[in-house]
């Protein structure tokens, strides 16, 4: 239930590209004139900062709160599919023995309605799983919206102009990379995303 979607990457891409656009750039002396703590913290001074999105959204309270609760639906739709499959393989050989005691056409009747039955519980079933898939593909977009916020900050700060998707970038300083602070951040303001008693996040 781990594998990353691409469409997530690229809306995150589509993200990052807003920030350049709407957000003017900090000039890096007047950063870095304010104070020296943003270096030890590892915000490095950059007109061009990498992030790793995978990595962002998996790492992350909220990313990792996300995959145990895919994961645990993912462990309901197994166990309840192993259960029919069971309950249907025990339906078709009680039909098979009951096929010589009856009339061919009466057959051909609970086979086809059988068939049928196969065939829905499959589609339902699959339906579940495309459920379970979206859960994931809406938390990441939700997670990248709430973070937007937290990596405008740190591109002023940094006085970057763009901040890039790391795997896209042919040759850049690992300094540039601000992926583990960016984490950081989000947890710091986001948590885990779980909502709490009255809703709230």
């Amino acid at each position: 239930m781990r594998q990353p979607k691409p469409g997530a990457r690229a809306a995150l891409g589509l993200a990052l590209a807003l920030i350049c656009a709407g957000t003017a750039p900090v000039r890096a002396q007047e950063a870095a004139g304010s104070s020296g703590a943003e270096f030890q913290l590892g915000l490095p001074q950059s007109g061009i900062l990498t992030i790793q999105p995978d990595r962002l959204f998996s790492e992350s309270a909220f990313g990792k709160r996300v995959e145990r609760e895919i994961e645990a639906e993912g462990a309901v739709l197994t166990a309840e599919n192993r259960r029919i499959e069971a309950e249907l393989r025990k339906e078709e050989l009680d039909l098979t023995e009951r096929r010589s005691e009856m009339e061919p056409e009466a057959f051909r009747a609970l086979a086809d309605a059988f068939d049928e039955k196969v065939q829905e519980t499959r589609r339902r079933q699959d339906q579940k799983l495309r459920e379970i898939t979206q859960m994931g593909e809406d938390a990441r977009r939700e997670f990248i919206k709430a973070s937007l916020p937290v990596l405008q900050q740190i591109m002023r700060e940094a006085g970057a102009g763009a901040i890039l998707d790391h795997s896209s970038v042919f040759l850049s300083a690992d300094a540039a990379d601000i992926t583990a602070l960016a984490i950081a951040r989000i947890d710091a303001v986001l948590g885990d995303g779980a909502a709490d008693e009255d809703g709230d996040r």
